[in-house]
């Protein structure tokens, strides 16, 4: 019995540093640092992006990753920049659309809708990039925050399924939370549970969510109601120091980026927003959900065990 305890932990630290090496960032192709970006001309250039550690240059970002997307982009597109012309005529801002390595052509649907839009747009407010791999939700989401020019930034599913229009309310309460200019507001479905709001979900599907729930619980994430919303805003020093430590690439890096909430002391609120249910999931329920599962055990021990680095917390005067 005592050899089996001192021989159970040596296998399990190797076992979970070999799975942890799997679950690391790749490194960026170099095409993957440029973007297309369209003029008021009717062209579009291609340009080298920006990184988080300069001062902002918009007020606004928004990141949207997009995975075999061409048949929903275009309406969520629509409804962001509407909102963006009237509600921050006054600031400026930018679209990101990171092409997760599409099979479907999104990449080259969002450059001929951006050149469509071209005469009410600015240069400069509809960025694209296309990975040459797929990298996943994270992935494409992490690429995207880093490279943004954004005060604020903010990351929003290419379904649009949350009502875009609702950031507004997480810029109201994430300006309320700011410590030395850190903070996340993250959008949240949970309230629309509590008043019984019927969501349009297959009960195996539903069923599935509410054994995530219960799993995170177990695995200790219980501060935060909605993890999975895929509506979350940042400041800046916020997302530059959250996805320049992030690990995950897959679908449970929104586990990830409040695991390093905590750990930086970063002040986090939770938002509620308008949601529906938008058909064309990419979320796969049995394979994908046990992906998640060992992700997060994957995660929690890479941290405990001290297997996955933490870089030094920057204090950056902007």
């Amino acid at each position: 019995m005592i050899i089996m305890k001192l021989t159970f932990w040596p296998i399990l630290i190797f076992i979970i540093s070999v799975l942890s090496a799997f679950s690391q960032p790749r490194i960026s192709y170099q095409s993957e640092l440029y973007c297309k970006v369209i003029s008021e001309t009717g062209e579009y250039d291609k340009v080298h992006f920006n990184t988080l550690d300069v001062p902002a240059e918009v007020f606004l970002s928004v990141v949207v990753p997009a995975f075999n997307e061409k048949l929903r982009l275009s309406k969520m597109l629509q409804e962001t920049v509407e909102f963006l012309s009237k509600f921050e005529k006054q600031q400026k801002w930018e679209i990101l659309i990171i092409d997760d390595g599409s099979t479907d052509n999104t990449f080259e649907y969002s450059v001929e809708w951006a050149l469509s839009k071209s005469k009410t747009l600015k240069q400069g407010e509809i960025r694209i990039c296309s990975l040459k791999k797929n990298r996943g939700k994270g992935g494409a989401v992490t690429h995207g925050m880093i490279h943004s020019r954004g005060e604020y930034i903010i990351f929003a599913d290419a379904d649009g399924a949350s009502k875009f229009s609702d950031l507004r309310y997480l810029l109201k309460e994430i300006k309320k939370i700011e410590e030395n200019g850190y903070g996340i507001a993250i959008g949240s479905r949970s309230h629309m549970a509590s008043n019984n709001i019927i969501l349009k979900r297959s009960k195996i599907r539903s069923f599935m969510m509410y054994v995530f729930h219960k799993y995170l619980w177990f695995m200790g994430i219980r501060h935060i109601k909605d993890t999975q919303c895929g509506f979350k805003l940042f400041t800046r020093k916020a997302a530059l120091v959250i996805f320049s430590n992030i690990h995950v690439e897959k679908w449970i890096f929104d586990i990830e980026i409040l695991i390093l909430a905590e750990i930086f002391l970063i002040p986090v609120i939770e938002v509620p927003i308008t949601w529906h249910e938008v058909s064309g999931s990419k979320l796969s329920l049995i394979s994908d959900s046990l992906r998640m599962a060992i992700d997060l055990l994957v995660m929690r021990l890479s941290y405990k065990f001290g297997l996955w680095k933490i870089k030094k917390k920057k204090i950056i005067k902007f």
